[in-house]
């Protein structure tokens, strides 16, 4: 109301004076009263939009300490799983003959509806597996609108494959496939022989695929959610990701990380590149969110934060294999995967269907990486269909990364529509298809018949990317040259100077970790005081609307802020690509 008086003055007294014009003492008496009248209103919004702003600043530093402490809690319990659904233990990996730091969750209530009120034993069971990218699991059933719920939701029995923070000592990926086709079996066997469907999101995918190759007919459909393959493809500038090993050397680099930790590679530097990717948003976006937004935004910050501050670790001998074979040497798609000295991996050999979902806003795996590996595996469509092999993918526009496995949206369209058609997707004829959704709904009680779902024939040289195969190549041969050197040389010393006081003061002091604990009271007494005035604060908060002059300008600083560093990701990333081209291209 206060906002409106001015310009309600401004608007009515020239009128007034084209109607009736006053004496000019009366005139100026009258401007008078509007500049003091307006003088007023803006001291007014001023004064609201100060205390709004004091009262902001430390709610925000309250949910920083308050993440703080979450982080310490998380890590002092062990870093359990971070599921919104009540589950219980079936099979421990670490206690198999090969051990893997893998466990079977069965799932067995959603809130206050549990697995007799909501499972259908008729349908096929559901396996979720989450990625060991940094992060622990969690991401599949980190809300009730996820993979964990819609699949509960449409009636699936739903199992969820979780790992521990520590790998088991000297673990590999010949190990971790080992202890999961013991986990598909048993949950087959529990359901009559069902072959259970694998949902496997980002580097889980690629965990799925190998089984799937190395086990012919063992899982049932598996759904490649953002799941990279083609590691050497993507677009320039938007996918800077993948030529990063090609200003580092290689693996050595995380060969010399896990040795100076005694065999354990910190998750926290993958999160940490992750983060570098899109620096504006981990330095300022989700903090000016929080600031602009405190008032609804403070307990979504704190849950997903706890989740993207629980680093995870992996064993030297998974790290190298996973950055030389993958990541670097891209042998996949080429066929000669290496699961141990004696024996490789095929794709050739899925016998079971595949469904691919990836998304044009990921930056991490975009639909090139996710799909380029077709073509590379088959060449053309009809050798696809000579393999007999049935492959589905589905795109989003502009979902992120994360979004494909978090958003609530993304769970109630794209994965509902996935498991509700897996049966017209196993009774399609060899090929490559792709899926469309008409009449899209986001409303999880919908019935299936009110959107459409249809099947378009593609071809294999639709989905195929070019790229400078040769540069990556020879990133490759670099790669693999101080690798050697590496390994032989410097490998032996490093590992005898590393000691448990090295490896636990690496663990604290990294960066990832100290920018979050650092928050906490245990290390700065005096936010006892910011945690005291925030809870006074919630007893009375009195929020400035959101319309005032001043919040305006404050979002526009914000935005400001947002595009300087967007602007500046772009010419960094444009410069990193020219000078990979400078390197191995030209």
């Amino acid at each position: 109301m206060m906002n409106t008086l001015p310009s309600t003055r401004l608007t009515s007294f020239p009128a007034m004076a084209a109607d009736s014009p006053l004496p000019p003492q009366a005139a100026s008496h009258a401007l008078d009263n509007m500049s003091a009248s307006t003088l007023l209103s803006l001291l007014e919004s001023a004064t609201t939009y100060q205390r709004d702003f004091v009262e902001r600043s430390v709610l925000f530093w309250d949910v920083l300490r308050r993440r703080a402490n979450n982080m310490i809690e998380h890590e002092n319990a062990g870093l359990p799983p971070l599921l919104n659904f009540k589950y219980e233990l079936l099979l421990d990996g670490r206690q198999f003959e090969r051990p893997a730091n893998y466990a079977l969750l069965r799932i067995t209530q959603a809130g206050d509806v549990c697995w007799d009120d909501c499972v259908d034993p008729e349908k096929p069971p559901v396996i979720v597996l989450d990625p060991r990218a940094g992060h622990g699991p969690g991401l599949g059933g980190f809300k009730r609108d996820s993979e964990v719920g819609v699949a509960l939701h449409t009636g699936h029995p739903v199992y969820f494959v979780v790992f521990f923070p520590e790998p088991c000592p000297h673990q590999k990926i010949a190990d971790v496939l080992d202890v999961l086709k013991v986990f598909v079996a048993r949950v087959a066997e529990l359901h009559g022989g069902r072959k259970p469907i694998l949902y496997g999101n980002c580097q889980a995918g690629w965990a799925v695929t190998l089984l799937s190759a190395a086990s012919p007919g063992l899982p049932g459909p598996v759904v490649l959610n953002g799941s990279p393959l083609s590691y050497w493809s993507g677009e320039p500038g938007i996918n800077p990701m993948r030529i990063m090993a090609g200003f580092g050397g290689g693996v050595w680099l995380a060969h010399f990380l896990s040795d100076l930790n005694r065999g354990r590679f910190d998750g926290a530097w993958l999160v940490q590149n992750f983060e570098m990717l899109k620096p504006g948003n981990a330095i300022w976006d989700k903090y000016a969110k929080l600031f602009g937004e405190i008032d609804t935004e403070q307990e979504r910050f704190l849950d997903f934060e706890r989740w993207w501050n629980g680093f995870y670790r992996l064993s030297t001998e998974e790290i190298v294999a996973i950055s030389e074979d993958l990541f670097i040497g891209n042998r996949l798609e080429q066929g000669n995967f290496r699961l141990d000295s004696e024996s490789t991996v095929d794709l050739k050999r899925i016998t079971n269907p595949l469904v691919v979902f990836a998304s044009y806003g990921d930056n991490i795996t975009p639909p090139h990486q996710a799909l380029g590996w077709i073509p590379a595996v088959y060449g053309n469509t009809d050798a696809l269909k000579s393999a007999g092999q049935r492959i589905v993918y589905l795109t989003n526009p502009h979902v992120g990364h994360l979004g494909i496995f978090v958003s609530a949206s993304v769970a109630r369209l794209e994965h509902r529509a996935i498991l509700e058609h897996l049966d017209r997707i196993q009774a399609l004829p060899p090929g490559l298809y792709e899926m469309k959704i008409e009449n899209p709904t986001h409303d999880p009680d919908c019935r299936k018949d009110q959107y459409t779902v249809h099947f378009e024939p593609r071809s294999v040289e639709q989905v195929r990317f070019e790229y400078p195969e040769q540069a990556f190549a020879r990133v490759q041969e670099i790669s693999e040259h101080f690798e050697g050197i590496y390994r032989a040389v410097f490998s032996p010393w490093v590992k005898a100077l590393a000691t448990p006081w090295l490896s636990s003061w690496l663990h604290w002091m990294h960066p990832m970790r100290v920018k979050t604990y650092m928050w906490s009271e245990a290390f700065l007494p005096w936010m006892h005081v910011i945690s005291a005035w925030a809870d006074a604060i919630r007893c009375n908060r009195t929020a400035a609307p959101p319309e005032l002059p001043f919040k305006d300008a404050e979002r526009s600083v914000a935005a400001d802020v947002s595009a300087f560093w967007e602007t500046a990701r772009k010419v960094r990333d444009a410069a990193q690509e020219r000078a990979f081209k400078e390197l191995y291209v030209n």
